[in-house]
């Protein structure tokens, strides 16, 4: 009779969690992708970006066997989903955020707040919220995000300028990405924070030395280059890529 020693015998492989599992909803079947995310809180669902099917992501402490039956209880989710697709609002697939471009990852949920993270297939922006309201809210989103990057780069340069700035305002302008006026009250667009960092701090810099010098003389253009050395580079982009920040998000 053979005898087994169990520390003798090869350990079993362990098998690889599956990518995707199929899901019947209505009178089809919805393939849903699987994706594991360590700084995930909670599954979530969404749609993938073809319409096609779903994708379920697992947080750290997850299961496979809970994300089927939170799919499950979703169903009906996505069955609303996939037949309001066609005739949905446009929203965007990719924003830039700091000059990162992002794939925008609507929840569906009403409640919860926006989360970075990277994907398998690079970073994406989930954002909370029914489709008709997805837009507004990552607007609102980059507006607070400019907010902090903009007051944080203004207080840099006028500390080194040894000026004072009476107040800081965010607009959506088509026509300049700032103005200072002879007050001291320093306006921006919103929209740099999906530029480069370089090109905001430019911007920035550009306004604050115009606390110094209210033109375009020489002498302003000396202290803002001192401010931002990239200056040349930031206007560069701009002219080049400055209209498409308009059509975003």
């Amino acid at each position: 009779m053979p005898i087994r020693l169990p520390f003798l015998q090869s350990p079993e492989k362990k098998r690889s969690a599956p990518a995707s599992f199929p899901i019947v909803v209505g009178d089809r079947v919805v393939e849903v992708a699987v994706r594991r995310n360590v700084r995930a809180r909670r599954y979530t669902l969404r749609l993938d970006r073809r319409g096609e099917g779903a994708v379920v992501t697992i947080p750290k402490r997850g299961s496979l066997a809970e994300a089927k039956a939170f799919v499950a209880r979703h169903a009906g989710w996505i069955a609303e989903r996939l037949a309001a697709r066609p005739d949905m609002p446009e929203v965007p697939v990719i924003v830039p955020v700091r000059g990162i471009a992002y794939h925008v990852l609507p929840t569906g949920v009403p409640r919860g707040r926006i989360h970075i993270m990277t994907l398998d297939d690079g970073p994406a922006i989930e954002v909370p919220g029914e489709l008709p309201h997805v837009r507004r809210r990552l607007a609102d989103y980059l507006k607070k995000e400019a907010r902090v990057d903009l007051a944080a780069a203004v207080a840099r340069h006028a500390a080194a300028l040894g000026v004072r700035p009476a107040a800081i305002r965010l607009k959506d302008t088509t026509s300049r990405w700032g103005s200072a006026s002879s007050r001291g009250v320093l306006a921006f667009s919103w929209r740099l924070i999906m530029a480069p960092p370089f090109v905001l701090d430019y911007v920035a810099a550009h306004e604050v030395a115009h606390l110094k010098e209210m033109n375009h003389s020489d002498r302003f253009w000396a202290i803002c280059e001192g401010l931002c050395p990239a200056t040349e580079a930031a206007k560069a982009w701009l002219k080049k890529n400055g209209a498409g920040l308009h059509h975003l998000p």
